[in-house]
C-alpha cells in the first residue's frame, strides 16, 4: 500500500467536485494509536446481505426488507404469479429495479413490460399491480416527490388485456402509509380491475423506464432532498493508477451488486462482492473498490441512517495490508 486520494463528498452540495486530500493508505486502514484514555468506540465490520438473482420456485410471499429507516425502505421481491391486490402509496414514491425475469406492471398510467436492468418510478397515489414470470426485483420507497435525472428509454401505454390470458378478477385495493410497509394499510376494499386500467384514457401522464448510460462511470437516475440513486459501472482497476477513496460526510450509502465482482476496501473491513450482494457503508467511513473486470452496482445515498433488517450473509474481513494487497493482485 502507498499514497492514495480521498474525496470528501457532501451530497447536499453535489454541484461541483468533492474536496480531495492525500492519504497514506496504511494509516487510513489501520487501528488508532493507543492513548492514555480511550476516546473512541469499537465498530463492528461491515455486513453483507445476499439474495439470489435467479428465480427459485416458491409460493407467493411479501417482499423481504433489507434496510429500513423513517425516510427510506429497501426491499427484495421474487414472484412467478400475480400480486393479489392493487397497491396505492399515500406518502412515498416507489422505485423498482428489475433484476431478472419478466414483470408486467399494470397501473392507472398504463402498462409496462419490465426487462432486467429497467428502473421505473411509481409516483405517490398511483394504483398498481404486478404479474411476474420467474421475476426478481428491488423496491425503494422514499418520501415524495422524487425527480428523475435522465430521459426515459420508453414509457407506459394503454394495453388491454395487459397480458395474455388476463381476465378481470375480484381484487382488492390496499392503500398504505408508513413507506408502504406491511401492516400499515389505511384502507382495503374491493375494486373493478378493468375500471382501474381504463383510467389511463383519462390521464395525460405516463410512467418512465430509465436505464444507465452506456460506458463506465456514474449515472444519476433519481434524486430528492434526502435521497439519491445512481448506477456505477467500473472497468478493471489499473494498478498503475493511484486509488481514490470516497467518504460521504452527510449520507449513509447502500450498494447492490448487479453484475461482475469486485472487492470493497473500507475502514470497517474488506468484502468481496458478487451479483446479489448488498452492503451498507455508514456515513463518514472511507471506501474504495478494486475490480478485475467490468462491474456494475447500484448506489443509494440516504441522509438518514439506514439500519439493516435482513439477515447477514457474511462479515467483512479485517483490512490488513496482506488482505488489501491480495485484493489488488487478484
Amino acid at each position: 500500500m502507498g499514497t492514495v486520494w480521498e474525496d470528501l463528498v457532501v451530497t447536499a452540495e453535489d454541484a461541483g467536485s468533492p474536496r480531495r486530500i492525500e492519504r497514506d493508505e496504511d494509516a487510513l486502514l489501520a487501528p488508532p494509536h493507543p492513548g492514555p484514555m480511550k476516546l473512541w468506540r469499537d465498530h463492528a465490520p461491515l455486513t453483507v446481505v445476499h439474495f439470489p438473482q435467479e428465480y427459485r420456485a416458491q409460493p407467493f410471499a411479501p417482499p423481504r426488507g433489507v434496510y429500513e429507516s423513517g425516510a427510506l425502505r429497501v426491499e427484495w421481491q421474487t414472484m412467478d404469479n400475480r400480486q393479489p391486490f392493487y397497491h396505492r402509496n399515500c406518502d412515498v414514491d416507489e422505485i423498482g429495479f428489475q433484476i431478472a425475469g419478466e414483470r408486467t406492471l399494470m397501473t392507472e398510467w398504463g402498462v409496462l413490460e419490465h426487462s432486467p436492468g429497467d428502473f421505473v418510478r411509481l409516483p405517490r397515489g398511483l394504483a398498481h399491480d404486478n404479474y411476474g414470470r420467474k421475476d426478481s426485483h428491488l423496491l425503494f420507497y422514499t418520501p415524495a416527490s422524487v425527480a428523475e435525472e435522465r430521459e426515459p428509454e420508453r414509457t407506459s401505454a394503454p394495453v388491454m388485456p395487459p397480458f395474455p390470458g388476463w381476465e378481470a378478477g375480484a381484487v382488492n385495493e390496499a392503500v398504505t402509509s408508513c413507506l408502504g410497509a406491511g401492516g400499515h394499510d389505511t384502507a382495503v376494499f374491493p375494486i373493478d380491475e378493468r375500471a382501474v386500467l381504463d383510467q389511463v384514457h383519462r390521464e395525460k401522464d405516463r410512467l418512465h423506464v430509465l436505464r444507465p448510460a452506456d460506458g463506465y462511470g456514474t449515472t444519476p437516475l433519481y434524486r430528492s432532498p434526502g435521497f439519491r440513486l445512481a448506477v456505477v459501472r467500473l472497468a478493471a482497476t489499473d494498478p498503475a493508477e493511484r486509488a481514490v477513496y470516497r467518504r460521504n460526510l452527510d449520507t449513509d450509502e447502500v450498494q447492490y451488486q448487479v453484475s461482475g465482482t469486485r472487492t470493497l476496501i473500507t475502514q470497517r473491513g474488506v468484502a468481496d462482492l458478487g451479483p446479489g450482494d448488498f452492503v451498507r457503508i455508514p456515513l463518514g467511513v472511507a471506501y474504495t473498490s478494486v475490480a478485475s473486470g467490468d462491474t456494475e452496482h447500484i448506489r443509494v445515498l440516504s441522509s438518514t441512517e439506514l439500519p439493516q433488517v435482513a439477515e447477514t450473509a457474511r462479515h467483512a474481513d479485517p483490512a490488513t495490508p496482506d488482505r488489501v494487497a491480495a485484493a489488488r493482485r487478484a
